[in-house]
């Protein structure tokens, strides 16, 4: 999924929980089965079930995708419900396409500009880490480009760089529900087992070559 997916016919339709890319245990043992099941089968389901709640009867968002939603209702408080809700389905069903099954690394232009902007895929890989970790409370990892670079940037809660437009290539949940039963409160440990062995470069890739 690329943040232009995922367009509806209307509003009261546009959101729906996706099927997981991989087998529920294919993750394992980074993040197990169970994890998934809390995450994957409630926490996105229920954003899910109350963005398509709270878009009934909103002809300005018919036929929108869920990315537009987002950046429609974005900084306006009177819809801080549905960007909070629409927002983390969006950032979910991104979230999950940036998990791959098996142990990838960057390659072609990726790879170079990982080079060119952090050093070595060690380096990359120390800063997305550590900017999981220093993030305050519930929220998001990302690695962003604005088409020369790479930027590592965090946001809180639903938030994303995405809702403003930016050009996000993975993303990480350090929300504690990502992540606890397998870690508890250990989030480096998780962070650092994710960005070895779980990071989709190939969905990255894409993202890179994709029009804004």
């Amino acid at each position: 999924m690329s943040q232009s997916d995922q367009k509806g016919a209307g509003a009261a339709v546009t959101f729906k929980l996706p099927q997981l890319p991989w087998a529920p245990d294919a993750l394992a043992p980074v993040i197990s089965a169970r994890t998934l099941e809390f995450h994957h089968g409630q926490h996105h389901k229920a954003y899910v079930d109350t963005a398509n709640k709270l878009v009934e009867g909103r002809a300005d968002l018919a036929g929108k995708s869920v990315i537009e939603i987002v950046r429609a209702v974005a900084g306006k408080a009177a819809d801080q419900a549905l960007f909070n809700a629409a927002s983390q389905v969006w950032n979910h069903d991104f979230q999950w396409n940036s998990l791959a099954s098996a142990k990838q690394r960057p390659s072609g232009p990726l790879a170079d500009m990982i080079k060119k902007d952090f050093g070595d895929y060690e380096k990359f890989a120390s800063e997305f880490a550590a900017a999981g970790i220093k993030q305050f409370g519930s929220g998001w990892a990302w690695l962003t480009t604005d088409g020369k670079a790479l930027q590592i940037k965090t946001t809180a809660n639903a938030d994303s760089p995405a809702a403003r437009g930016e050009r996000c290539l993975l993303t990480i949940d350090v929300w504690e529900h990502a992540y606890y039963l397998d870690h508890q409160n250990r989030r480096k440990a998780y962070l650092d087992a994710v960005i070895d062995q779980r990071l989709n470069w190939a969905f990255a890739s894409d993202n890179l070559r994709a029009k804004q």
